[in-house]
Order: C-alpha cells, then structure tokens, then sequence
C-alpha cells in the first residue's frame, strides 16, 4: 500500500514506514517531520526505544534527544526549553519550540495529529488532539503559545494534520456530539446516524472542527493541510483504538528543527 497523494509520500526505509507533508518537505532545510506507519508501535514499552532508535536513524535525528511528554487527553500545551527532559512533561499533550535538535514527539491510536511551523520565526509544534483535546481547542491552546513566546503570526503558521480517524467511523452518543457542539457551534461537523440500542448515534467530523477552529485562529486556509487518511479504514496500516481497544498499539509524529 502507498498512501502518498496531493498532500504527502509515503517514506518505505527497509522495515520503517512513514508518510510526511510536502508542504513541510519545502523547509527540509530547517526542519524535519514524520508520522510513522505499522509495523512501529510506541505503546510497548519495551520497545519504544528501539522503535525511536529506527525511526531517528532513518531521519538523520539523535534518539537521545526524543522529547516523550506523558499524554492524558488534556489540552495542555508547553515550551520544551533548552535543559527540558521527558519527565518534565506529565499531563502535557502538545510541545512548541524554537530550539534546534529537540525531537518532539507524540503517540497517537485515532487521535488527531498537528504539524505546526512558522516558517518566519521558525517555530514548531508537536500536538495530540484527541477527542477531549479538540474540544478543549488544544490547537488554538498552540497557537497562542506560539504567539505569546515567540511572536508568531498566526498568517505564517502552517498546520498539516495526519492521520486520524474520520467521520466516517468516529460514532458518538448524545454527550459527546454535545461537547462537540458546544465547543465549535457548528452543525456541518455533526452527522445524524442510526438509532442503535435505543440510543441516537452521531458522526463527528473532528478534522472539519479543528480546521475552522485554526481558520479563527488566523491560520491561512491554504496553510491547512490535511492527509486525508482515516485511522480506522486502514487498520492494517495504522493504530487504531476503536479497533483494538487496550491492545492498540501507537503511531508517533516526529518533529526537529535542524
């Protein structure tokens, strides 16, 4: 499978896969990125660092200075500085910096990812939006980081998201479409389903949501930029929680200015 298109390619290393954003390939010189593919998990501990040793040695980065914040679906956002070490990131789900040879990096089973880079203050943004982040707005959280510590403008910001599940499986009940609602006041991201169980089902376009919301920020529609690749459709290919539940596994996105 080759899931490169308008958006992104598809990167095959021997046993390491991972897709990255032309759009962010434009600055390859100042920045590198990427969001892996089966059959790497960063769920399993011990794994995980031979996991980051192969995804590092295939994009040119030193595995010792991967930036692991302890994720727990809040909307947490904070600024990885120069003497900053994973253990100083608990109940973090977003990382900025402005810092050279920082990997930061984020793990994913559904989730929304944000690539976010001012081109101009050359700034990055490693975010987890999963479905309590977005409706904490975590990206307008980054957003305003990025603005308040370094001066970004948000016209400058360019946004790639990666893959997630879609609104084609992402079912909701009544209290989530709720949330969803009363966050972004915006029916289109909101599709009527079925009655199942007695209970009304929903189908939430988080993608849709997060992309208006980064459009208020400031963000420039044409500096959005989405892979278009549902989590949950291509299983095989990429974690997935509402597939596997507790088993899941771990996408990462890897992101270093250089």
């Amino acid at each position: 499978m080759d899931f490169s298109n308008e958006n992104i390619i598809h990167v095959k290393d021997g046993d390491v896969e991972y897709i990255q954003f032309k759009r962010l390939l434009e600055y390859k010189d100042k920045l590198i990125h990427a969001y892996t593919i089966k059959p790497l998990d960063f769920r399993n501990k011990d794994k995980d660092d031979i996991n980051y040793v192969k995804i590092c040695k295939s994009l040119g980065l030193d595995n010792n200075n991967v930036i692991k914040p302890i994720q727990t679906h809040t909307n947490n956002v904070d600024i990885v500085k120069e003497n900053s070490k994973t253990e100083d990131f608990q109940d973090i789900d977003g990382l900025v910096t402005d810092l050279k040879n920082k990997v930061l990096s984020a793990v994913f089973a559904d989730c929304n990812s944000l690539f976010l880079y001012d081109p101009v203050k050359n700034v990055i943004g490693n975010i987890h939006s999963g479905w309590r982040g977005t409706v904490g707005r975590i990206g307008e959280v980054a957003i305003n980081k990025m603005i308040d510590t370094y001066g970004c403008s948000p016209s400058d910001i360019i946004c790639c998201i990666g893959p997630s599940i879609r609104q084609c499986h992402f079912e909701v009940e009544d209290d989530v479409r709720s949330l969803f609602f009363d966050a972004f006041q915006d029916e289109s991201i909101i599709k009527l389903g079925e009655m199942k169980d007695g209970k009304q089902k929903y189908y939430i376009d988080s993608v849709k949501a997060i992309t208006g919301m980064l459009i208020e920020c400031g963000l420039r529609p044409e500096n959005i930029i989405d892979c278009g690749i549902c989590t949950l459709c291509n299983k095989d290919y990429f974690h997935s929680y509402r597939d596997a539940k507790a088993s899941s596994g771990r996408n990462a996105s890897i992101m270093c200015l250089i």
